[in-house]
């Protein structure tokens, strides 16, 4: 059963599945209850670049819980399903809660570093999971997650799936569905 998404959405979609632009998608901190959204998204807006910046799975707090491992596994097993089987360029930031390791089996050539600055299409787009690891990079897009914190010329993935048009810069922002914050352990948003 597809995901029913709000007018504004709708149209955001829109503009971007009509876009023959080079597509920059960007999520961050993902449970597992948005991978079938993140897939649909990749359906509908056929990007040509993912960039996951960490917490695949992060529903299992592996970094407090590292007895979850096997259900870690499983999750990004899932994961690497749908990001793999669009045949889009990927790129992948362990997090916090991540396994390095098992991020690597799984994703392989796509894992880079905090901290890595990438360049397409003559845009500069910093790589990092938290907004410490971005912040001072010369980047014409700083893309990270793991917290709310907003930053200059940040995209910050927690908020948000992140699209960035190129050569225009232009960048949109679809929500994710609603209960994404609980499903990630959020109670509620602080300091906002």
């Amino acid at each position: 059963m597809p995901f029913k998404l709000p007018i504004f959405r709708k149209r955001v979609l829109e503009v971007l599945a009509s876009s023959h632009e080079t597509k920059v998608m960007h999520v961050s901190d993902t449970p597992e209850s948005v991978y079938r959204f993140i897939g649909e998204l990749i359906e509908k807006t056929d990007p040509d670049y993912v960039i996951h910046t960490g917490d695949l799975a992060d529903n299992v707090k592996l970094e407090r819980r590292p007895e979850l491992r096997p259900r870690y596994q499983g999750a990004i097993r899932k994961l690497a399903h749908v990001l793999k089987g669009y045949g889009v360029k990927l790129y992948v930031v362990p997090g916090n809660e991540d396994d390095p390791e098992l991020v690597r089996e799984f994703f392989g050539d796509a894992v880079v570093e905090p901290g890595t600055v990438i360049e397409i299409e003559g845009a500069r787009f910093a790589l990092g999971h938290t907004w410490r690891d971005v912040a001072n990079l010369d980047a014409d897009f700083r893309l990270y997650g793991h917290n709310f914190k907003l930053i200059e010329r940040g995209l910050n993935g927690v908020l948000g799936v992140n699209f960035v048009l190129l050569p225009s810069r232009q960048t949109y922002r679809v929500k994710y569905p609603g209960g994404t914050d609980f499903d990630r352990g959020y109670k509620m948003w602080r300091g906002i």
